[in-house]
């Protein structure tokens, strides 16, 4: 499958927002209005200076309290609104692409489970997903209202003095470095990190599923171990992100106060000179230290950069994995029943390791069939290249003479009924768990009518909803046989 680059990622992360674009540029628009608004507070500082306290002239004195006063109201709003859109944006994405990671797994093949644990899926749809988030969300802020609240101030401070601006320069291509070492670093522990919390979830999921088993056998510390070794993977691969930001965080902040240093003594040694004014060096030193906050969190930008596109490569490939092949065009009706293998073989992965070979077999419309043998013999593979669950290596099976690869699988299983061994129930109402799938919403009558066929409305009679009570997971609020 193809690696994308971070670009790719990206550009396809947008073209989930599109649907979206006026939330986002609302958020955008917050942004930008927040960030014009930044050069304002140390263009302030030198009324603040110079006007109140140095020569007391009463229309600064009454208008200024006002102005500041208004700028913060404007900066609150603005700040709210890029909160909300930005945020309701990034909501609306995690939907959407859980939404698309979940219909992709109703349409995957079986072989897709048998090779993935059941946890690490779990966990691309509740933990992956909330990490592209962060990318969408804490990423896009930074880079729109950092990058021109940057943007604004040096373009103040050159107004003021380009030469003192300079320096501040100088320090950015060091800055730079550092971010760009800890990039791949921070990709590749949010991989481990995503790949552990799967493991995680596995686990627990295991534990849940078989907590009669684990207390039957006294599997409690053997499970609590296992959970452990998990746990502490994930905390091993989170303290490698924090030791890659811890350190990035005091580098960054070094190079800056060394240049703060520098600035303040060139700008001193200019103020003597009587090239700045009281004022114009404290408008000066105001920028400066304004400037502090949103580079430290665009050198943070890269933190939520890697998370978020490691955990979208993630996601993309779940997306984009290939669904179950319905290259079938016959629509099959009312179906007699005639099924018939004619020489098939199968093997799961191994070719020379065959769990069917020329098998021939055929089965008369409304004959009961029972297949005996050992485990492993290859009953459930016979049985399940039926539904077409699987597909013969060598051979083909048909039904009612038609080859089961030239139906279309809604048809095909449209025809099919399935009891597994494995009772399959979801935490539902027992009408609904009897009429799932393409036969919800079926009037009541037919339902007590199979209900009644399946001799389970003696029972359900019995229950304090009766049909519409809930069944828990997988049944557990049944007994076995009723299950």
């Amino acid at each position: 499958m193809h690696t994308m680059t971070s670009t790719e990622l990206y550009l396809r992360l947008l073209g989930h927002v599109k649907p979206y674009w006026r939330m986002f540029l609302l958020g955008i628009l917050g942004m930008v209005v927040f960030a014009a608004t930044t050069p304002v507070l140390p263009a302030l500082a030198k009324p603040l200076i110079e006007g109140t306290f140095i020569e007391r002239d009463p229309v600064v004195m009454q208008w200024l309290p006002a102005a500041i006063i208004l700028l913060f109201i404007v900066r609150g709003l603005s700040t709210f609104v890029s909160g909300y859109g930005i945020n309701w944006v990034g909501t609306r994405l995690v939907t959407d692409l859980r939404n698309a990671m979940f219909v992709k797994l109703l349409a995957l093949p079986a072989a897709f489970y048998e090779q993935r644990p059941s946890g690490q899926l779990i966990s691309k749809l509740t933990f992956d997903v909330t990490q592209v988030m962060v990318a969408a969300t804490s990423a896009l802020t930074i880079v729109f209202r950092d990058a021109l609240m940057i943007a604004g101030l040096l373009g103040y401070l050159v107004w003021l003095n380009w030469k003192l601006t300079l320096f501040a320069l100088a320090a950015a291509p060091f800055v730079v470095g550092v971010v760009q070492v800890l990039s791949v670093r921070l990709r590749r522990s949010s991989r481990e990190v995503q790949n552990a919390m799967g493991s995680i979830t596995q686990v627990v999921d295991e534990a849940i599923g078989g907590h009669k088993v684990v207390k039957l056998f006294g599997g409690q510390d053997y499970e609590s171990r296992r959970f452990d070794q998990e746990a502490n993977h994930v905390r091993r691969h989170l303290m490698k992100q924090a030791v890659a930001l811890a350190a990035s965080a005091p580098i960054v902040q070094l190079i800056a106060a060394f240049a703060l240093a520098v600035i303040i003594w060139y700008a001193m040694g200019q103020s003597s000179a009587v090239q700045l004014s009281i004022g114009d060096f404290a408008a000066f030193v105001t920028g400066m230290m304004l400037l502090m906050a949103p580079l430290k969190r665009v050198t943070d930008i890269n933190e939520y950069v890697q998370k978020g596109l490691a955990a979208a490569e993630s996601v993309f490939r779940l997306i984009d994995e290939e669904v179950e092949p319905d290259q079938g065009t016959r629509a099959l009706g009312r179906a007699r029943g005639e099924i018939r293998f004619e020489n098939v073989s199968f093997h799961y992965g191994d070719p020379g390791r065959l769990a069917l070979e020329a098998i021939d077999l055929s089965i008369a419309p409304g004959q009961t069939v029972a297949l005996v043998g050992p485990s492993g013999a290859g009953k459930t593979t016979l049985v399940n290249l039926v539904p077409r669950f699987y597909h013969p290596t060598r051979g083909r099976v048909l039904l009612d003479g038609h080859d089961l690869e030239s139906l279309t699988l809604g048809s095909l299983r449209a025809n099919i009924a399935l009891v597994s061994q494995d009772v399959v129930l979801f935490n539902d109402t027992v009408a609904a768990n009897i009429a799932y799938g393409a036969m919800n919403g079926a009037a009541e009558k037919d339902v007590v009518a199979a209900a009644e066929a399946a001799h389970a409305m003696e029972f359900i009679r019995d229950m304090p909803q009766g049909l519409a009570t809930l069944v828990g997971e997988n049944g557990v609020k049944l007994s076995g046989g009723q299950r």
